[in-house]
């Protein structure tokens, strides 16, 4: 095998990080992940796997887990928030025929990678928390909160949006509140409600929603403009009724699973430059990032997930391919992932624009929106083209 017994840590047991060791470990590396937590699971609710994740997951093996854990999503709906009516369908399947396009649930998720990870030979160590990480030796330093220390050869940061990883190789640097807060819930849904994700447009907010486990719940997020925000967080605890309030002027069918909310999370989104450095060779080790660690992005594109799943398949390959040149094969990562990651990460910033649009600009956007999906309706798809049909597996 490629890698030939190579040990990797890699810090973290997110979606990147339990990928990234799957993928070393079937080229035949050593391959120890690294959690804080004490059991591998995943707050939150739905994402969306589009084709370009869900290859890498079959390259991995993984696609019939893929199958059975989520539903192949028909199409993506775009309506007018405020009486429900449609503006644009983006039909998906003609992206059936390969991956496909999937809604589950992301404990879902985790559950299948950390199943795969440790099939193929990874060791997972839990409550592991990392206080530090030093790149000023020869290799990367670990230091733990009870005082233990490791020294990695090679040092995979797939730690999230406050990666320590990151800015070892970055230096700190303070993200920026977008001006939106996002709630997040499930409500109980019955089953044989199409497999559609849409997204309800409104001025100054917008809410997208999906079913998940075979339809019998409903994934709710709904975004707000606002001013002020306090912290970056994903488990603030909200009152339902204020999520009911943001969005009391939307059509009924918003409004009816509202209702149905019992439980709602609340979290500042914050914009987080794209890293410059991704990777360093130090003398005897080396280190790189992936995932949120290395382009944190808004949730308005659902690429979170598959740009991780992208990245870890790079990475993996990239480091294959130059087994014993580690400078030579990490950057070949980054000059592979990075631009792309930046393209996706602006272009999410964009749609939060295009959702909020207040009228009169919202109408003559809606209404030309309508009229392209009546007169050319797979165009609108194939604007994202460059994305869905995107497959790092096929090099």
């Amino acid at each position: 095998m490629a890698l030939n017994g190579q040990e990797v840590t890699v810090l973290g047991a997110g979606v990147a990080g339990l990928t990234v060791a799957r993928a070393l470990a079937l080229r035949g590396a050593a391959v120890t992940v690294v959690e804080q937590a004490g059991v591998i699971t995943e707050v939150g609710a739905g994402l969306q796997i589009s084709p370009n994740g869900a290859a890498v997951l079959a390259a991995l093996g993984l696609g019939a887990a893929l199958a059975a854990a989520s539903l192949r999503a028909e199409a993506v709906e775009l309506r007018d928030g405020l009486d429900d009516s449609a503006v644009l369908r983006l039909d998906l399947g003609q992206l059936q025929a390969g991956p496909g396009y999937h809604l589950l649930h992301r404990a879902d998720l985790i559950a299948l990678l950390a199943e795969g990870a440790r099939a193929a030979g990874v060791r997972v160590q839990l409550l592991q928390r990392i206080e530090q990480v030093d790149l000023g030796g020869p290799r990367p330093r670990l230091a733990t909160a009870k005082g233990a220390e490791r020294t990695p050869a090679l040092l995979i940061g797939a730690d999230g949006l406050r990666s320590k990883v990151r800015e070892a190789l970055n230096g700190s640097g303070a993200p920026f509140f977008t001006g939106q807060v996002a709630w997040r819930a499930t409500i109980p849904a019955r089953p044989g409600e199409p497999a559609v994700a849409e997204v309800h447009m409104g001025p100054g907010r917008h809410l997208v929603s999906y079913p998940l486990r075979g339809g019998t719940l409903r994934n709710i997020v709904a975004v707000e403009e606002r001013s002020t925000w306090v912290e970056e967080d994903w488990n603030l605890q909200d009152d339902p009724l204020a999520l009911r309030l943001a969005f009391a002027g939307f059509g009924p069918r918003v409004r009816g699973w509202l209702e149905a909310v019992e439980e709602v999370w609340l979290w500042g989104l914050f914009r987080h430059p794209v890293a410059a450095i991704w990777q360093r060779t130090l003398a005897q080790g080396a280190v790189a990032i992936l995932g949120d660690a290395a382009h944190p992005t808004l949730p308005f594109l659902a690429q979170g997930a598959n740009m991780a799943l992208e990245d870890a398949w790079v990475l993996a390959a990239a480091l294959a391919a130059a087994p014993t040149d580690h400078s030579t094969a990490l950057a070949a990562y980054q000059a592979a992932r990075a631009p792309r990651c930046t393209r996706i990460v602006a272009a999410a910033d964009g749609n939060a624009r295009a959702y909020h649009l207040g009228s009169p600009i919202r109408d003559l956007a809606h209404f030309g929106l309508r009229l392209a999906g009546r007169l050319a309706p797979g165009l609108a798809l194939k604007r994202y083209d460059w994305i869905y049909r995107h497959d790092v597996t096929a090099g």
